[in-house]
């Protein structure tokens, strides 16, 4: 028997699946699939808990997806409630494993977890496949990626660079090894597997929310996803996109694919292929371009992340701008929606309710605690990591730094104002009055 070991990070689904398609076809004859739950006490440097309760059942019921899944395939997920540095090593040598198939995630946290796996004597193979195109098709190195993301579509449209083909899911999984019971009580099976048993707070069927977790149509399971990209492609709503995407409430103004992205429930290339698909019956107009524009500003802020890497999450981040130092009332004001200020406030109450935020919203609240509180910025992006139930580590490091004018954009920053955001997308108070701010 030869075993190999298939880490599930980011991409908590079967449909195009690259790493786990290698994990499948490296010659191993047993295949072990596992997940390393955060750990529930793990708290931000400043003092809050890194992944909260919203997150924590969204991510939830991805799992439980999955695991039904690989379950009906002949190989239940293993949840581990420890540590990957302390749950591979440990499974490994119980089965005689060598060899971690992953995803490659390039942020600094997900880097060092890898590190650490190979520091054990674990050979770990990890394959890029969150972007919508691969790195390896763009047109210049990570190193010279354009500083603009116009340059960088343009550039890109120019060559005419179109997405791989979704990989279907596997009709087969490689049979499991034997664990002993030992190794499993070791690595938090138990646990684990009961952590997302847990039903989802009553916070996530929240009637005012944009994005009810807790409703069978917002699942976070792979099969919810699927579902809900078929209902909107059905409903001709990618034509309305570019009208409606600045929206501050309902499901359907945005796309809302971004949670099953986020957990990696629903692959880009998915979206990628069902819309051309859609273009082809239906039409193409601003709308459904701009689906496509929005998927390549998600894979700019991973390109960033490969030139850049941990230079993003200094205080400065690239920019030579003096380090703004937290203030703590003024931070802690913002988190409870308790500035005064009625847009802020009641996009904040929304966060805290529901885990999630228009678009629109999140950039007027970020810029509110950058340049109306004078506060650092990485504490706010740490809220929005632990609050949001579409967080993405890519996009939310990225837009922090695009806001606070510390990335790559020459502009400088960008503030928002929001007695004019109020005018501008809430003219008529319903939104603040929905979240006790009018």
């Amino acid at each position: 028997m030869s075993a190999v070991l298939f880490w599930f990070r980011n991409d908590l689904r079967l449909h195009d699946q690259p790493a786990l398609h290698a994990a499948l076809t490296s010659g191993a004859t047993h295949l072990l699939p596992l997940v390393c739950l955060p750990a529930p006490d793990e708290r931000t440097p400043w003092g809050f808990a890194r992944v909260g309760s919203h997150r924590r059942a969204f991510t939830a019921a991805a799992l439980r997806g999955l695991h039904q899944q690989t379950s009906a395939l002949g190989n239940p997920l293993l949840i581990c409630q420890t540590p990957p540095a302390t749950a591979l090593p440990q499974l490994a040598q119980a089965v005689g494993a060598t060899t971690v198939v992953c995803e490659d995630i390039a942020a600094p946290y997900e880097q060092a977890e890898v590190a650490a796996l190979r520091a054990a004597g674990l050979q770990v193979r990890t394959l890029w496949h969150s972007s919508l195109l691969h790195p390896a098709d763009m047109p210049w190195p990570a190193s010279d990626l354009p500083g603009v993301f116009t340059a960088f579509r343009q550039k890109v449209e120019r060559a005419g660079i179109t997405p791989a083909a979704p990989l279907p899911a596997p009709a087969r999984l490689l049979p499991p090894p034997q664990v002993p019971a030992p190794v499993l009580q070791a690595v938090g099976a138990e646990q684990g597997a009961a952590s997302i048993q847990q039903a989802a707070s009553p916070q996530g069927s929240d009637a005012r929310s944009s994005f009810p977790y807790g409703t069978p149509a917002c699942d976070g399971s792979e099969a919810a996803a699927l579902a809900h990209l078929a209902q909107h492609l059905a409903r001709k709503l990618p034509h309305s996109y570019k009208d409606t995407r600045n929206g501050l409430t309902g499901l359907h103004y945005s796309s809302k694919f971004s949670p099953w992205l986020a957990t990696g429930a629903l692959s880009p290339r998915q979206i990628y292929a069902d819309l051309k698909t859609f273009e082809r019956d239906h039409g193409a107009n601003d709308g459904t371009y701009w689906l496509w524009f929005e998927l390549l500003w998600r894979d700019y802020f991973r390109l960033l992340h490969l030139q850049y890497g941990a230079a993003l999450y200094r205080a400065r981040g690239l920019s030579e701008l003096p380090h703004a130092p937290l203030s703590p009332r003024g931070f802690e004001r913002w988190c409870r929606g308790e500035t005064g200020e009625p847009l802020v406030d009641a996009a904040m109450r929304e966060l805290a309710a529901t885990g999630y935020l228009s678009n629109r919203l999140r950039q007027v609240v970020a810029s509110y605690l950058i340049y109306d509180l004078h506060s650092d910025w990485r504490a706010g992006a740490a809220w929005f990591e632990s609050q949001l139930v579409d967080y993405d580590v890519y996009s939310n490091q990225a837009n922090w730094l695009y806001i606070a004018g510390r990335g790559t954009d020459p502009r400088g920053g960008r503030r928002f104002n929001p007695t004019k955001q109020a005018q501008d997308h809430d003219a008529d108070g319903s939104y603040r009055r929905l979240w006790g701010t009018a």
